[in-house]
């Protein structure tokens, strides 16, 4: 699985499988990019938000790898809502992970973490685009994207934009299948990466999914992380374990039709302790 591809929008290849290191450490974080290369990862997702862009860039330098082997995302902080600060942004990352160009990068959210789904952030949304098609037509991206946007924020950059968005990474997963979003985006070339695909490891608490796992011979989340690979998405499942980034790439198996909408069917969006992070407080969010 870690081999295939999807293209996107610009004719850019992606892998289909992806590591999110959202919680890593930073101190760990080389560790983790050396762990995945070696278990046939090439899709490594960062954030300037995470706080392990260090990190991740000296396992990216480090792994054995020459650069174009791998495919490496970062996003821009949600806060960042100007052209000249998005920018400044972009270069720090690069400056921060050491590397001469990102192969995607991502407006982390429509609003700021302390007003998300709030208020009316249009304009400064299209500076920080209009920061992103600069960089991404001087080479230093070479694809730009948007998380967590909505139709209506996707028309918004959509409106005015000289490059479209090539990537909308979502919360995607068995109990919160955004379907009409999805739909959306696939009509606009957009490709959906899934974050938390094992619903930030909730999921493994129910019986019904468990019970269904079970019977093609998978993990439960393998059998998540598939049902995201077969709705079209490019799963992103975040783990440090070795094992778990090997069991999660494991995915020789195809879920039913009947299985598949009886999951896309389930509503699973409780996320115990980590309700209090916005993208999981804001029940329907994507």
């Amino acid at each position: 699985m870690t081999a295939q591809t999807y293209t996107l929008g610009n004719g850019v290849t992606i892998p289909r499988l992806g590591l999110g290191t959202w919680f890593i450490d930073d101190d760990k974080a080389a560790q983790a990019v050396h762990d995945a290369v070696d278990t046939g990862y090439r899709n490594i997702d960062t954030a300037q938000a995470y706080g392990n862009e260090r990190g991740i860039g000296e396992g990216i330098r480090t792994c054995g790898l020459v650069r174009d082997e791998l495919f490496v995302s970062t996003k821009l902080a949600a806060e960042i809502k100007d052209y000249d600060s998005a920018a400044a942004a972009i270069d720090t990352s690069l400056e921060t992970m050491g590397l001469d160009s990102v192969d995607l990068m991502l407006i982390h959210s429509p609003q700021p973490w302390n007003d998300f789904r709030g208020g009316d952030y249009a304009d400064g949304n299209r500076e920080a685009w209009r920061a992103l098609e600069n960089a991404y037509e001087t080479g230093k991206l070479r694809s730009i994207g948007v998380s967590n946007f909505e139709r209506k924020d996707l028309d918004n950059i959509l409106a005015t934009c000289t490059v479209p968005p090539h990537v909308n990474q979502l919360l995607v997963h068995v109990g919160n299948t955004p379907a009409e979003l999805l739909a959306y985006c696939a009509g606009k070339n957009v490709l959906v990466q899934a974050y938390s695909p094992i619903a930030h490891g909730e999921i493994l608490k129910n019986p019904d999914v468990a019970a269904m796992a079970a019977r093609y011979g998978a993990t439960v989340p393998q059998l998540c992380i598939r049902y995201a690979l077969q709705l079209g998405t490019q799963p992103l499942p975040k783990t440090a374990n070795p094992e778990h980034m090997r069991s999660n790439a494991q995915l020789d198996f195809a879920i039913s039709e009947a299985d598949m909408a009886a999951l896309r069917a389930l509503e699973q969006k409780d996320y115990g302790e980590h309700n209090r992070f916005p993208v999981y407080n804001v029940f329907g969010g994507a």
